[in-house]
Parts: structure tokens; sequence; C-alpha cells
């Protein structure tokens, strides 16, 4: 077959997102990230850039080793200010017109990159709740880590 064929991208163009829909989806992603995910980030960052709407996350970071804070030069006050201020990226959403159908995608850190991908649904589409809970994955809970009994431990 010599001819192009067109074949449809949902991570592909978009359409520019209105002010009053920005507002809302902001309100959307923010109230639900703190019903849903509460205590598991300090603040969400939550950008727009033309067709595309950017979910961040700032999180506590671990408290850091004596090792570490040498090797950086830094006391531990000056590293956690500085940890806090570093995004952990969520995700991506593509807007197509409709409020609730975005498309998605995850950040992945390994490639340092966006990842076009499906809601767990196995939709291309889908709301900007459901794209949180995609992203979600980077985000801590207290269930995460283990307590720790007895005697602390040098670090």
């Amino acid at each position: 077959m010599r001819g192009r064929i067109w074949v449809w991208n949902p991570h592909i163009g978009g359409t520019k997102i209105p002010p009053a829909v920005r507002e809302r989806t902001e309100h959307r992603i923010r109230s639900y990230g703190e019903s849903r995910y509460a205590g598991r980030f300090l603040r969400l960052s939550i950008r727009f850039h033309g067709a595309l709407c950017y979910v961040d996350a700032h999180t506590e970071p671990e408290p850091p080793s004596r090792a570490l804070l040498r090797a950086m030069g830094e006391t531990r006050e000056e590293y956690l200010k500085r940890m806090r201020a570093v995004p952990l990226h969520l995700c991506r959403l593509r807007y197509f017109g409709n409020e609730n159908s975005w498309s998605l995608a995850f950040y992945t850190y390994n490639n340092e990159r966006y990842e076009a991908c499906s809601f767990p649904s196995g939709e291309f589409h889908g709301t900007p709740e459901a794209a949180l809970d995609v992203g979600a994955v980077y985000l801590r809970g207290d269930e995460d880590f283990p307590r720790r009994r007895g005697r602390r431990t040098r670090g």
C-alpha cells in the first residue's frame, strides 16, 4: 500500500483549555487529592499549557543521613527545604473539549518523560480524578513504611 493511512492518536493534538475549564479542573483535582490522598503530599502543583494539564506533588522528603549531608555540604534544614521544593511529577492530561474526557500520560522517571498510557479501565480517555489515581502511585502513605521499634539507628 503506497498511500498514507490516517490513524487517530489520543495523545496528540487537543484543544486549548479555556480559563473556566482550567479553574474547574484544578478545583476537581485538588478536592479529590485532598480527600483521597490526604497526608501523602504537602501540596499539589497544577499547571496548564495549551491543551495540557500537568499535575505534580510536593512531598515530605525522607530524613537525610549524616553522610549525605556531609557529601552535599548542607545542614539538615537546608537539605529538607531544598527537597520539599522539588516537584514529584505525577501525570499529564490532554484536553479534547470535554471536561470528563482527557487523555493521560504517566511520568516515567527511568526515561524522565511523560509516556502515553490508558486509564485502568482500558479506555484512552477518562476524568482528571482517575488520572490522579494513576499518578498517585508515586505518593507514599504511612502504611508503605514499617514503623521503627526499639532503639534508633544511626544515620
